[in-house]
Order: C-alpha cells, then sequence, then structure tokens
C-alpha cells in the first residue's frame, strides 16, 4: 500500500508539473532548456511512476508481459530525453564559436533522432526478449517453507534492458559532468549530473538487494528502485526550474527583457 500510494502520489506532482510547463511554456527558462524535451520528460517520468502499479498484486500472465516492458521503454525515453537535453547543451556553447559546423544540428532533429534512436533500440530489446523468452508466472516452493510464492520468471532479458538503461545513464553522465561548468544561465548539465548521481545510488544499491531477497520483497525492492531513480530525475531537474518560476519570476522578465533587448540590437545592425 505503501509503495502504491508513492507511485500515485509521485505520477500526480509530475502530472502538476507539467501543467505548470505548458502554462508557462513562452517563458524564457523554460524556452532555454527546450520546452518539448521537459514536456515529453515528464510525461515519461508520468508512465515511468504509473508502471509501478503493475508490478504490485497477484502475477499473472499479462501482468508479467507488461511490467517491465511499460517500465523499460518509459524510462528509457526519461533517460534519453536527458541525453539529448545534455548533448544540445555542448552543441549550443560550441556552435557560438565563429566558424562552427555544430550550428547546423541546432533544432529539434538533434533531439528527436536521439530520443528515436534510443527508445527504438529498447523497444527492439524488449520485443526480442518477449519473443523468445518471455517472463511468465513461476511458482517458487523453496524460498519459503510451508508456502508458495508465485513470482514472474524473468531471465535473461531483465538484465539485458536494465543494463541498456544504465548505458545511457552512463553516457549522459559522461557528457553532464564536463558540461556543467559551461557559462549558462540556464544550464541543466549540473542537475543533469546530480539526477545521474542519485540514478546511480539507487540501481548499484538495488543489485545486491535484489539478488538477495526473494519472493514478493524482491519485487518491492524492485518497485522501490524505480520510484527513488525516477523521482531524483523529477525534482532535481524540475524543482529548480519551478522555484525560479514561482519564487524569483523578476529573474525570468529582466533575462526576457535583456533577450528582447538583444535581439533589437541584433536586428538593428543587421539593417545597417
Amino acid at each position: 500500500m505503501t509503495l502504491a500510494c508513492s507511485a500515485v502520489l509521485l505520477s500526480l506532482v509530475s502530472l502538476v508539473t507539467l501543467a505548470v510547463f505548458t502554462y508557462h511554456q513562452n517563458s524564457s527558462v523554460i524556452k532555454a532548456t527546450n520546452k518539448n524535451l521537459s514536456l515529453l520528460l515528464l510525461l515519461s517520468l508520468t508512465f515511468t511512476f504509473c508502471s509501478c502499479l503493475v508490478f504490485i498484486g497477484y502475477p499473472r500472465n499479462i501482468t508479467c508481459l507488461l511490467r517491465q516492458t511499460i517500465f523499460g521503454i518509459s524510462f528509457t525515453v526519461s533517460v534519453s530525453s536527458l541525453l539529448a537535453k545534455t548533448i544540445l547543451v555542448v552543441v549550443a556553447f560550441r556552435a557560438t564559436k565563429p566558424g562552427s559546423r555544430l550550428r547546423r544540428f541546432m533544432g529539434q532533429k538533434l533531439p528527436c533522432s536521439i530520443v528515436g534512436l534510443c527508445s527504438s533500440l529498447q523497444a527492439v530489446i524488449c520485443a526480442l526478449w518477449l519473443g523468445t523468452c518471455p517472463p511468465t508466472p513461476f511458482f517458487d516452493l523453496h524460498s519459503q517453507p510451508g508456502q508458495i510464492v508465485i513470482v514472474c520468471e524473468e531471465h535473461l532479458g531483465f538484465y539485458v534492458m536494465l543494463a541498456y538503461i544504465g548505458c545511457l545513464a552512463l553516457g549522459c553522465s559522461v557528457i553532464a559532468f564536463p558540461a556543467r561548468k559551461l557559462p549558462d544561465r540556464y544550464n541543466e548539465a549540473k542537475f543533469i549530473t546530480f539526477s545521474m548521481l542519485v540514478f546511480f545510488s539507487a540501481w548499484i544499491t538495488f543489485i545486491p538487494a535484489y539478488l538477495s531477497t526473494k519472493g514478493k520483497y524482491t519485487v518491492a525492492v524492485e518497485v522501490f528502485a524505480i520510484l527513488v531513480s525516477a523521482a531524483g530525475v523529477l525534482f532535481c531537474i524540475f524543482f529548480p526550474k519551478c522555484f525560479i518560476l514561482f519564487c524569483t519570476p523578476e529573474k525570468t522578465k529582466m533575462t526576457a527583457i535583456k533577450c528582447h533587448r538583444l535581439s533589437t540590437k541584433c536586428s538593428i545592425k543587421r539593417l545597417v
């Protein structure tokens, strides 16, 4: 009940944040950090929190097939969105240099390609897993004496799916860590670095706990790791932006005025 209530509460928090970002989508804070990627990240985090509800309850054939697939694809979209955000920060900084060829990569094509490619590969992994050796309910007669524990036997595909998400998160961390010191007012790289630190802390702790527990406690450990890692991404990435929007709105207005003046000066120079 605690895990289910936590999943519902966090999904509601992500939906409220999605509504706030949609309402303030013309703000300079949201525009500077790629509005479309932020909305996609919030939507995928909502699906990730909701996927925890499929883990809870009596394991059946349909729940064993769906729970890891929904979690794997939705969380892959989240991590690949963070990877696209990180790459965009680096590309945007380097594209400002004179004669840089990276300016042609600025726009919506690059992040869409990154998210689409990474998510498609995870979908292929899940499809091969479900097609060759799908997870099925298994009657465990040995973990608890005198009781029959029904669990989902997930085989090797589960670890391949997790390893792929871990590789994406590692790539995101490797790119974000050097980029955290780039001179940008709304540089997300430092927040992405901290969110990946929370991610790895949760899942590194999960592996020994997952292997040492049995029965329903195994499911509880996995749900806890999903909630902690996704909540870390949600709060580390979006709490600073919400703080600026609600607590220091004058900074947003001043930045918008400066950007408008700068664009006006640039247009005047071009006319001259």
